[in-house]
């Protein structure tokens, strides 16, 4: 036994010494790798997938991943929210009434597991989507009433009710393409561990710490520009700070810290690296409860839109990675209006006075409000004791802030319920349209003027705002095919969101990335998503 443990580490010394280092998880080994000429590239995230099954998946974490192996009938080209073509040839013909939507569908594209694509197969990725009953089903279920592939390459939907924003969620990252060879239909059948798509990588290996991209030979389109892409999922954001100071990884992104990505970016400045930034889709509001006193009062709401100093919050707290909202919708598109900065300004604090003197208010009766939110969020704990600070030091005792937290699942399964009188909340666009930020906010389905929201997007979001007015209008642009009759209509709903304040816009973020020095091409998609294929280096 002695003789044989002796040779087998013999043998065991010579393959080690001989074999070319592989890539590991570890920063050590993973240095060589992003030195290495294979071609690859070496991403970093701390955002790690719950599943990789497009019909199921509705974090960025999952979500990311999904777009870089798939294709969808449209997409965004990198810093624009216009549309364009990917798997439709063309932008859809849409009916008079704005019910059907007949879509051209490309030919000559072959799926991973080399099955061809057609409009078929495209009916077939939709239903599934549909019908699987993943997380984010209701984006299509609550819209679509019919797909049906009415020739080889024509594919018709049909919609429940006109929706003018439909073609942009058409480019939502997992409504894309997936094998009818690979998947099947059928509520909770999902594959969380393979891809099977049309995008121009495979999934090659798929592990708990680490996912690996090969190139698709087949791909119908613009072959990326590496050789692959090899993903390490760092288990903190101080591990993929290291990971990238130590040269572990060619770009990091998603998720740093404001001190490390302030950090990051003061040694791009002197060359030791590349810092990319780009305007990002993600907003943060405060939501006010309505049906909370003294939050009931509207003098109450719009004193505190008038105490809110943005700048300040970007200062301090944000360090000035984000940019300040004056709008239920982001500057992303051209139709936001900076309304809120017109009417409440930043840090007005004797406008805040009089508003609450208005509503009844003094020194011996103040209006005490509480601010809860996730106990994840570190940024969201800065800024709540900021809002604290500034009601405790320039509100004479007419406002009282009062910071609470809660874990974070508890906090968003409450949140509908009405039990937290405002909260800190930021938002994820599940597709690029002015009504992704306005419609799952300020729609109510069941309410009234005195009960508030009793089921709807308000209602879900915490604030219960009620308007009948409000919902008209939010109908009307749903409905309307003309952008700029749109764009009027959005101008009104932003008016009304003003004089209601049934939240207050804070921030807008700023997306950020980094390469090392000689990677090349590092673009971001609209939605957040890291582009692969173009990176190089």
């Amino acid at each position: 036994m002695t003789k044989f443990l002796s040779l087998f580490c013999l043998c065991l010394l010579l393959v080690v010494s001989c074999t070319p280092k592989q890539q590991t998880n570890t920063p050590q080994s993973n240095t060589i790798n992003t030195q290495a000429g294979d071609g690859r590239i070496t991403v970093g995230t701390t955002e790690k997938p719950r599943t990789l099954d497009p019909a199921d998946a509705y974090e960025l974490g999952s979500l990311s991943l999904v777009f870089n192996m798939s294709d969808r009938l449209y997409t965004y080209e990198p810093g624009s929210t216009e549309i364009k073509p990917q798997l439709a040839t063309a932008l859809p013909k849409v009916s008079a009434d704005g019910l059907t939507y007949t879509i051209p569908i490309r030919k000559g594209v072959v799926f991973h597991d080399d099955t061809p694509f057609n409009a078929k197969a495209m009916e077939f990725s939709l239903q599934r989507f549909i019908e699987n009953k993943g997380k984010p089903s209701f984006l299509l279920s609550d819209t679509v009433a019919s797909v049906k592939a009415t020739g080889e390459y024509e594919l018709t939907i049909k919609l429940k009710k006109p929706f003018a924003a439909f073609p942009s969620l058409l480019a939502f990252s997992g409504v894309c393409a997936v094998s009818p060879k690979s998947y099947e239909i059928g509520a909770g059948k999902f594959k969380p561990n393979i891809f099977v798509g049309t995008g121009a990588y495979k999934l090659a290996k798929y592990g708990t710490d680490s996912l690996k991209f090969d190139v698709f030979d087949k791909y119908w389109g613009t072959k990326p520009e590496n050789k692959g892409v090899n993903v390490q999922i760092q288990t903190s954001p101080v591990n993929l700070f290291n990971a990238f100071k130590t040269g572990a990884i060619d770009v990091a992104y998603l998720s740093l810290q404001p001190d490390q990505i302030q950090s990051l970016e003061a040694s791009a400045k002197k060359g030791d690296w590349q810092a990319i930034s780009a305007q990002g889709s993600v907003v943060t509001y405060m939501t006010l409860n309505r049906n909370q006193k003294p939050l009931d009062k509207v003098e109450v709401r719009q004193a505190i839109a008038s105490l809110i100093d943005r700048k300040l919050l970007n200062d301090r707290v944000l360090l000035s990675q984000a940019d300040p909202l004056y709008s239920m919708i982001p500057t992303t598109f051209n139709v936001s209006q900076p309304l809120f900065q017109d009417k409440y300004g930043d840090g007005k604090f004797e406008e805040a006075k009089k508003s609450l003197v208005a509503a009844g208010f003094s020194k011996e009766n103040p209006a005490k409000v509480q601010i809860w939110y996730p106990a994840s969020s570190m940024t969201r704990s800065l800024v709540a004791q900021t809002l604290k600070s500034l009601a405790d030091t320039k509100m004479d005792g007419i406002l009282q802030f009062e910071v609470k937290t809660v874990e974070g699942a508890t906090f968003y399964k409450e949140i509908s319920k009405g039990l937290y009188p405002s909260t800190l909340t930021n938002w994820y666009p599940d597709f690029l349209d002015p009504d992704n930020y306005v419609q799952p906010f300020l729609a109510c389905e069941k309410g009234s003027v005195a009960k508030g929201c009793e089921t709807g997007g308000s209602q879900t979001q915490g604030s219960f705002y009620y308007s009948e007015a409000m919902n008209k209008l939010i109908d009307q642009q749903r409905k309307e095919q003309n952008p700029e009759t749109r764009k009027k209509i959005f101008a009104d709903i932003q008016t009304q969101v003003l004089t209601d304040v049934p939240y207050i816009p804070l921030w807008q973020n700023k997306d950020f990335v980094f390469a090392q020095k000689g990677v090349a091409n590092v673009n971001l998609d609209p939605t957040q998503n890291l582009i692969y294929k173009t990176i190089k280096k």
